[in-house]
């Protein structure tokens, strides 16, 4: 299945029977709870696709933060229970959006994925084109669909942890994802140490997406993450010929915008593996190295 749907073909298949699971993942980084909740949630009673569900990132798609980042990967158990409550199913499609470019969705697309979901799929430009295009919206409270009976099964997706990250840095490439500032070490305004694993290359996930945050042309990704050293059509992970792990990976802050470029590469035909605990769970040990500057380091 194709990792993106369009609005348009996204009212179609809502048309069916049955439809699609519609998970709304609005969040924004750093902005507080709110009087009544998360901002997404406030966001999503303003208006949302009908019948869609609100799941919040920070509780539904995470863990705890701790020793393993700021979103650590939740238990497949805590997963399957949050899924199913927003009435996931194993044989029923879901499609996941946020406000607009996909940041948050990519996150949700990537924990099915990881979880065993097969048939899951992104809306391009999220709640913006939804109803820039003139499709219905609705407002109010959350949404109580059936629940769901979705089963957790871990190892969708390739997962890194710190050891694998700086390998794949060594011998194949591993993307940061976050903004090229914090790559350089010049701020960092959610973690303790700034600076990037040594190595990482710098593919802020902003240059994935065009002005409305549809993405980039599938050519254009291509071309994109081609001059970053990525080849398509190759496994996300593999070996050479002396048996050392190569391939593509990417993090950023705490595994979110990180989902956003496998998401991208993705569509560009090339898998890769994410790294969750990515900077928040690296600079926990104060004995991994630090880069700073334009360089990979």
């Amino acid at each position: 299945m194709e990792p993106l749907v369009d609005v348009t073909a996204l009212a179609r298949s809502l048309a069916e029977e049955p439809p699609p699971v519609l998970l709304d993942v609005r969040w924004w980084p750093g902005r507080p709870l709110g009087p009544d909740g998360p901002p997404g949630l406030a966001a999503y009673r303003a208006g949302h696709l009908p019948g869609a569900v609100f799941v919040d990132l920070d509780r539904d798609l995470a863990a705890a933060p701790g020793p393993g980042g700021r979103h650590p990967l939740p238990e497949a158990a805590a997963f399957q229970a949050a899924m199913r409550r927003a009435g996931v199913s194993d044989g029923r499609d879901v499609v996941v959006y946020d406000d607009a470019d996909a940041t948050a969705a990519a996150r949700g697309w990537w924990l099915l994925r990881y979880f065993g979901h097969t048939r899951v799929r992104v809306a391009d430009g999220g709640y913006r084109a939804w109803a820039a295009a003139g499709h219905p919206v609705a407002a109010g409270d959350e949404a109580t669909p059936r629940p769901g009976d979705f089963t957790a099964r871990p190892g969708g997706m390739p997962l890194l942890d710190a050891d694998g990250a700086a390998e794949l840095a060594r011998h194949g490439t591993l993307l940061d994802a976050r903004a090229g500032e914090r790559y350089r070490g010049e701020t960092e305004p959610f973690d303790p140490v700034a600076g990037h694993i040594p190595g990482a290359v710098s593919a802020p996930t902003t240059a994935n997406v065009t002005g409305d945050g549809r993405f980039l042309p599938v050519p254009a990704l291509r071309a994109r993450f081609g001059a970053l050293g990525v080849v398509t059509g190759e496994p996300a992970l593999g070996h050479d010929g002396a048996g050392t792990a190569v391939g593509v990976g990417a993090y950023c802050g705490s595994g979110v915008t990180a989902a956003h470029e496998v998401l991208a590469l993705a569509v560009a035909g090339r898998p890769a593996a994410l790294y969750v605990g990515s900077w928040s769970h690296w600079v926990t040990d104060p004995a991994r190295p630090v880069a700073t500057g334009p360089e990979p380091g």
